[in-house]
């Protein structure tokens, strides 16, 4: 007769069984990748913030739903989100705190100060930092291993803006002669303003006045008597997204109409929140930008989901949709949650990275810039936002000189 504290022969068989199944249940449920999202969702950039909040949240929504990391037995991705509060400060805070918090790497950041300082401190750490749409060149040229960014900066953005309003002016007889450059007094506008007041003389137009703006601005009146009183051909205006509606709006109520507004690295002049909800001020508005792919399946499939939410199309969204998505193949492709083994893999991605919905070519990195990255020009015509250039995937052609 057995001992009562002696397991039989199928007790031991099915115990055995068990331990063996254990390893496995345990790879089945890998721990959880914890990603840094950075955005402005309170202050003066919160409505950027947010859009760029929601990109994250679905692109780390699909990877989840599909596999996970494969690479890493099917790991999920947990978004650590911290709020840049519209400010470098905040932003490195924030940083600061993922670092705590054991990210592998963060992405995001928005405005051009906000990258460069979240950036840098992540740098201390050797933590990757993907930058999501600031366009400050500082912010790849500052020799940091650790940053990148996939989006255009402000050199080949406003190259491209440059030739392609020559392009736009040539090919409608050149009505436009004079300009006068509105921007907001940061990093982001000054620069714009400086360099097209360098720029715009060797295309053939007269710069009559660079007039700045805070951010945030309260009143336009000023700025828009001013305007009046110079006559400009083209306004030529670079700022955030409530200082722009405040400024189109304060022209229209005041009857001011140029032959044009072209805006480069608008805050609305790409923004269907404007379109829907000013849309006389906002028809015509030209921009040059960051917008997404209208040929890929996907841009549409993104969109609808959006636009379900009762949200607008905004190219945040894109934008940190396709950054979370690219720090998603460089995981895969680095094999393990590793800091270093991350930073390399994004050094090293290439056109086989497609899982995006941005109109670039094959992506190369050189000194942690996209060498692929491509703004587009876009007008506003008929309640909608149409592409005019590059010509390759325009869906509208250009109207210019606004018609009296």
């Amino acid at each position: 007769m057995p001992n009562a504290f002696q397991p039989s022969r199928r007790a031991v068989l099915l115990g055995a069984a068990g331990a063996l199944a254990a390893p496995a249940m345990l790879r089945a449920q890998p721990a959880a990748i914890k990603l840094g999202i950075l955005q402005p969702v309170t202050g003066a950039l919160a409505q950027d913030g947010e859009y760029g909040r929601l990109g994250a949240e679905l692109a780390t929504a699909e990877i989840n739903a599909t596999g996970g990391i494969k690479a890493l037995g099917g790991a999920q991705i947990q978004m650590v989100f911290g709020d840049a509060r519209s400010s470098p400060e905040g932003g490195t805070a924030e940083v600061e705190r993922m670092q705590a918090e054991g990210v592998v790497a963060v992405v995001g950041g928005f405005a051009s100060p906000i990258c460069l300082a979240s950036s840098q401190a992540a740098s201390r750490y050797d933590l990757p930092y993907v930058a999501d749409v600031g366009v400050s060149d500082a912010i790849v040229t500052r020799g940091l291993k650790n940053t990148f960014r996939f989006s255009p900066g402000f050199g080949s953005i406003t190259a491209a803006a440059l030739d392609n309003l020559a392009k736009l002016n040539d090919a409608a007889g050149k009505p436009a002669k004079t300009v006068v450059v509105v921007h907001e007094d940061g990093l982001f506008g000054s620069g714009m303003a400086r360099l097209m007041g360098t720029e715009l003389p060797k295309r053939g137009f007269e710069v009559l006045e660079t007039i700045s703006h805070p951010t945030p601005a309260r009143d336009m009146s000023n700025i828009a008597l001013r305007i009046r009183s110079l006559n400009p051909d083209l306004i030529i205006p670079s700022s955030y997204y409530a200082e722009f509606v405040l400024l189109s709006r304060t022209l229209q109520q005041r009857r001011i109409r140029p032959k044009g507004i072209y805006c480069v690295l608008n805050g609305a002049a790409s923004n269907y929140r404007f379109v829907r909800e000013f849309p006389d001020a906002a028809n015509l508005v030209m921009d040059v930008n960051h917008w997404a792919d209208p040929r890929k399946p996907k841009t549409a499939e993104l969109r609808r989901t959006v636009e379900a939410q009762n949200r607008f199309w905004l190219y945040n969204t894109p934008m940190n949709y396709s950054a979370v998505m690219l720090v998603a193949d460089a995981l895969e492709r680095a094999g393990a949650a590793d800091r270093a083994k991350v930073i390399d893999a994004l050094a090293a991605t290439d056109g086989k990275f497609d899982r995006h919905i941005m109109p670039y070519g094959p992506t190369r990195f050189v000194n942690g810039q996209n060498q692929a990255g491509q703004a587009v020009n876009t007008q506003i015509q008929g309640n909608d936002i149409k592409v005019i250039f590059p010509t390759d995937f325009a869906d509208a052609q250009p109207v210019f000189p606004w018609p009296a």
